[in-house]
């Protein structure tokens, strides 16, 4: 079980992970062992929440495709256990984003007060800018 919060997980065997060649740098051992990770997770069909299921499928991200499976590829680390756990921890950060509802914004007036302070903190400061420029000299 992938713990997400205290009262929702997901069951490992709806999380499909194979190990593959990693790419870039390495070595020898680049060619020879499969220490990259594919985490598949299938939001559609697993047994998130709904409301959950939802705001996942809704986010603008790369890593959903338009079939609702997240694929996460993870080869930070050398070896394939530490990609495992790589690729798990930021399948759970991906959930726990959407996990939080977001208060609606209400939207706000500014005050009388304040928009009198702001004209006339704005008056001022033009008259200290008129009041820049060049001297000229003074006839006596």
């Amino acid at each position: 079980m992938l713990p997400i919060t205290d009262d929702i997980g997901i069951p490992l065997n709806e999380i499909d992970i194979s190990a593959v060649r990693s790419q870039g740098a390495g070595g020898q051992n680049v060619n020879k062992v499969a220490t990259a990770v594919h985490l598949r997770f299938d939001v559609a069909a697993s047994s998130l929440p709904v409301d959950l299921k939802e705001r996942l499928l809704g986010l603008r991200d790369r890593r959903i495709t338009r079939e609702g499976v997240i694929i996460i590829k993870a080869q930070r680390q050398r070896s394939q256990e530490q990609n495992r756990e790589d690729a798990l921890h930021r399948l759970r950060d991906l959930i726990l984003g959407v996990s939080v509802v977001r208060r609606k914004r209400r939207s706000t007036r500014p005050t009388s007060g304040s928009q009198r302070r702001r004209l006339s903190q704005k008056a001022m400061r033009g008259r200290l800018k008129a009041a820049r420029g060049r001297v000229t000299a003074v006839d006596e």
